[in-house]
Protein backbone atom coordinates (compact mmCIF):
# COMPACT_ATOMS: atom_id res chain seq x y z
CA UNK A 1 0.00 0.00 0.00
CA UNK A 2 1.41 3.51 -0.63
CA UNK A 3 2.65 5.38 1.80
CA UNK A 4 0.33 8.37 1.27
CA UNK A 5 -2.89 6.95 -0.75
CA UNK A 6 -4.62 10.55 0.29
CA UNK A 7 -2.09 12.36 -1.79
CA UNK A 8 -1.73 9.69 -4.76
CA UNK A 9 -6.01 10.22 -5.27
CA UNK A 10 -5.04 13.92 -5.10
CA UNK A 11 -2.86 13.75 -7.72
CA UNK A 12 -4.31 11.07 -9.84
CA UNK A 13 -7.45 13.75 -9.88
CA UNK A 14 -5.23 16.85 -10.66
CA UNK A 15 -3.73 14.61 -13.36
CA UNK A 16 -7.03 13.66 -14.88
CA UNK A 17 -7.60 16.40 -17.36
CA UNK A 18 -3.83 15.82 -18.78
CA UNK A 19 -4.47 12.12 -19.48
CA UNK A 20 -5.28 12.63 -23.04
CA UNK A 21 -2.35 14.52 -23.73
CA UNK A 22 0.43 12.08 -21.67
CA UNK A 23 -1.18 8.91 -22.91
CA UNK A 24 -0.46 10.35 -26.68
CA UNK A 25 2.75 11.47 -25.61
CA UNK A 26 3.65 7.78 -24.02
CA UNK A 27 2.52 6.16 -27.18
CA UNK A 28 4.63 8.26 -29.88
CA UNK A 29 7.64 7.29 -27.70
CA UNK A 30 6.93 3.66 -28.04
CA UNK A 31 5.59 4.10 -32.07
CA UNK A 32 8.61 6.00 -32.73
CA UNK A 33 10.81 3.21 -30.91
CA UNK A 34 12.44 5.27 -28.66
CA UNK A 35 11.95 3.60 -25.29
CA UNK A 36 9.04 0.41 -24.83
CA UNK A 37 9.39 2.16 -21.37
CA UNK A 38 8.47 5.77 -21.05
CA UNK A 39 7.87 7.41 -17.61
CA UNK A 40 6.06 10.35 -16.84
CA UNK A 41 7.98 12.39 -14.36
CA UNK A 42 5.64 14.08 -12.17
CA UNK A 43 6.92 17.24 -9.65
CA UNK A 44 5.36 19.65 -7.70
CA UNK A 45 5.09 23.23 -9.53
CA UNK A 46 7.56 24.94 -6.86
CA UNK A 47 10.72 22.09 -7.83
CA UNK A 48 12.67 21.82 -11.14
CA UNK A 49 13.87 18.66 -12.07
CA UNK A 50 16.73 17.80 -14.93
CA UNK A 51 15.56 14.64 -16.58
CA UNK A 52 13.29 13.71 -19.63
CA UNK A 53 11.36 16.46 -21.76
CA UNK A 54 9.14 18.92 -20.51
CA UNK A 55 4.93 18.08 -21.46
CA UNK A 56 3.55 20.15 -18.95
CA UNK A 57 3.98 23.45 -16.97
CA UNK A 58 2.43 23.43 -13.86
CA UNK A 59 -0.75 25.15 -14.62
CA UNK A 60 -3.79 24.85 -12.09
CA UNK A 61 -3.35 21.42 -10.97
CA UNK A 62 -0.04 22.83 -9.35
CA UNK A 63 2.14 19.80 -11.19
CA UNK A 64 4.63 19.95 -13.81
CA UNK A 65 5.36 16.51 -16.27
CA UNK A 66 8.16 15.63 -18.27
CA UNK A 67 8.55 12.62 -20.53
CA UNK A 68 11.45 10.43 -19.90
CA UNK A 69 12.21 6.60 -20.26
CA UNK A 70 13.50 3.60 -18.39
CA UNK A 71 16.66 3.95 -20.18
CA UNK A 72 17.33 7.59 -19.36
CA UNK A 73 16.35 6.67 -15.56
CA UNK A 74 18.97 4.10 -15.69
CA UNK A 75 21.56 6.28 -17.22
CA UNK A 76 21.02 8.56 -14.67
CA UNK A 77 21.38 6.23 -11.65
CA UNK A 78 17.14 6.46 -10.93
CA UNK A 79 16.86 2.72 -11.37
CA UNK A 80 19.52 0.57 -10.82
CA UNK A 81 20.73 -2.34 -13.13
CA UNK A 82 19.75 -4.94 -10.69
CA UNK A 83 15.85 -3.58 -11.11
CA UNK A 84 15.59 -3.43 -14.57
CA UNK A 85 13.95 -6.74 -14.79
CA UNK A 86 11.62 -6.19 -12.20
CA UNK A 87 10.63 -2.68 -13.01
CA UNK A 88 9.95 -4.17 -16.94
CA UNK A 89 7.61 -6.80 -15.27
CA UNK A 90 5.62 -4.53 -13.58
CA UNK A 91 5.65 -1.59 -16.49
CA UNK A 92 3.89 -4.64 -17.93
CA UNK A 93 1.54 -5.93 -15.59
CA UNK A 94 0.01 -2.42 -16.06
CA UNK A 95 -0.40 -1.79 -19.55
CA UNK A 96 -3.37 -0.13 -19.17
CA UNK A 97 -1.73 2.92 -17.16
CA UNK A 98 0.47 5.25 -17.36
CA UNK A 99 3.53 4.91 -15.61
CA UNK A 100 4.83 7.86 -13.24
CA UNK A 101 7.64 8.80 -11.04
CA UNK A 102 6.26 10.94 -8.31
CA UNK A 103 8.85 12.84 -6.71
CA UNK A 104 6.95 15.13 -3.91
CA UNK A 105 7.62 15.55 -0.30
CA UNK A 106 7.08 12.22 0.92
CA UNK A 107 9.53 9.96 -1.20
CA UNK A 108 10.24 9.30 -4.75
CA UNK A 109 8.24 6.98 -5.81
CA UNK A 110 6.51 4.75 -9.19
CA UNK A 111 2.74 4.52 -9.51
CA UNK A 112 0.67 3.65 -12.42
CA UNK A 113 -2.32 5.87 -13.06
CA UNK A 114 -5.04 3.57 -14.91
CA UNK A 115 -6.06 5.67 -18.44
CA UNK A 116 -9.00 5.04 -20.05
CA UNK A 117 -7.97 3.99 -23.87
CA UNK A 118 -10.33 3.55 -26.77
CA UNK A 119 -8.72 1.63 -29.29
Amino acid sequence: MPANPTGIAHIQHALQPLLPLLEQAASNVQDQMISNYPVMLVFPATEEASIGLPLVDAGQAGWSVNITTLEELVTKGIVEMANVDRFREVYKSNKASLCCLLLDNVQPRFIFIPVSSTP
